[in-house]
């Protein structure tokens, strides 16, 4: 059995789950959470916990067993407490600002950048150069998060970019320190 998939998960007192027709609702606090099942996976909820199941000992259902336990306890956080991602900018002139549903950044180039915030996605601008990325889906917000970093990932040399908080960024050599001139 999965490891990780055999193991209990406790429900909290404030969030409600459904199984209907191949479909999980998890509902709490801060809002709610819809998935598809994988037609090899059968959830059962008694006494406050839940346990996933699975319907053969396949490699494939071994996986879909550990994956879809991990997704439910990830929905069930999101309900509850929620998620954030925090990104950096780093660069001279480089910036950030929330308006409205859209995050226009200043990355150098000739144009702004203008990215659309999905629905789900509340994006904070503290200061100019940080981001905070907030919301109860945890992969949204690693795609939004990843879609931001992707217009202008760190550079090398100079680490220039836009960067996840703590991201370590190896910087390389320049030509003219390299040569000693």
């Amino acid at each position: 059995m999965s490891r990780i998939g055999k193991k209990l998960v406790a429900i909290p007192k404030d969030v409600k789950i459904e199984v209907k027709d191949g479909i999980v609702w998890v509902e709490g606090p801060k809002g709610k959470l819809t998935r598809k099942l994988s037609d090899r996976i059968s959830i059962e909820i008694k006494d406050g916990q839940l346990l996933v199941k699975r319907a053969a000992d396949t490699k494939i259902d071994k996986s879909l067993h550990g994956l879809f336990r991990a997704l439910i306890v990830n929905m069930i956080v999101g309900v509850t407490q929620g998620y954030l991602k925090e990104l950096e900018i780093i660069g001279v002139g480089f910036k950030a600002a929330v308006a409205g549903d859209k995050l226009n950044m200043a990355l150098g180039f000739s144009h702004p950048v203008n990215y659309v915030i999905p629905a789900g996605i509340k994006i904070e601008t503290p200061k100019p150069t940080q981001l905070i990325i907030k919301g109860i889906d945890k992969e949204l917000i690693g795609k939004v998060a990843t879609e931001i970093r992707a217009y202008y990932p760190p550079e090398p040399y100079k680490g220039k970019g836009i960067r996840f908080v703590g991201e370590q960024v190896k910087k390389k050599i320049g030509k003219a320190q390299a040569t000693g001139k």
